[in-house]
C-alpha cells in the first residue's frame, strides 16, 4: 500500500539542522505514527512522504517554509515580570505555556530584565531548514474514528 490521503504511516526518522545536529529521533523508540494528509507533520515532510511504500528509505531537505515556519518578529515581545509565576526562577531558554486568541502555544524565555521578560512566539526550530532521514515501517488504511479525530490513535499516535 502507498502512503495516500487518509492512511496512517508508521516511519522511522532522525531529525537534523542546518549544521548536521540531530533535533529528534525515533532511534530506540517506537516509529512515530501520523495520519498522512491532515497536517500532523510539516508540509515538506508529508509531501515527500506521498506514494512511498514500507520499506523505502529517504533522506528529504525541508527549507523553513515547508517546515516550522519562517521567524516572525512579531512574536518576539517584552512581558511584564509579574504574568510570570513567582516561584520560578527565569532563565533564558526556558518554555511556557501561552493562551491567545489563536489557542495555546509554546513561548521560549530569551532574556530576563528587573521588570520584563523577552519572550519569542517562534517554534524553536522556526527559519531552519531540515534534513529528514526516514525509513517507512508501515502504511495502512486509516479507521473511521481516526479519520474523524484527524490523527491517529493507539500506538505511535495520540491517546485521549
Amino acid at each position: 500500500m502507498q502512503i495516500a490521503r487518509n492512511s496512517v504511516a508508521t516511519i522511522h526518522y532522525t531529525l537534523r539542522n542546518d549544521k548536521g545536529d540531530v533535533i529528534d529521533s525515533s532511534d530506540g523508540r517506537e516509529p512515530l505514527a501520523y495520519l498522512h494528509g491532515h497536517g500532523n507533520i510539516v508540509p515538506g515532510l508529508e509531501r515527500a512522504l506521498e506514494g512511498k511504500r514500507a520499506g523505502d528509505k529517504l533522506q528529504v531537505k525541508v527549507a523553513a517554509e515547508d517546515g516550522y515556519g519562517t521567524r516572525d518578529e512579531r512574536l518576539v515581545q517584552d512581558v511584564p515580570r509579574e504574568a510570570f509565576p513567582t516561584d520560578v526562577e527565569l532563565q533564558p531558554g526556558m518554555q511556557f505555556h501561552a493562551q491567545s486568541s489563536a489557542g495555546v502555544h509554546t513561548v521560549t524565555v530569551r532574556d530576563v530584565g528587573a521588570d520584563s521578560v523577552k519572550i519569542d512566539g517562534n517554534h524553536p526550530l522556526a527559519g531552519e531548514a531540515l534534513s529528514f532521514d526516514v525509513t517507512i515501517d508501515g502504511v495502512r488504511e486509516a479507521t473511521r474514528e481516526e479519520l474523524a479525530h484527524g490523527h491517529v490513535h493507539g500506538e505511535g499516535g495520540h491517546h485521549h
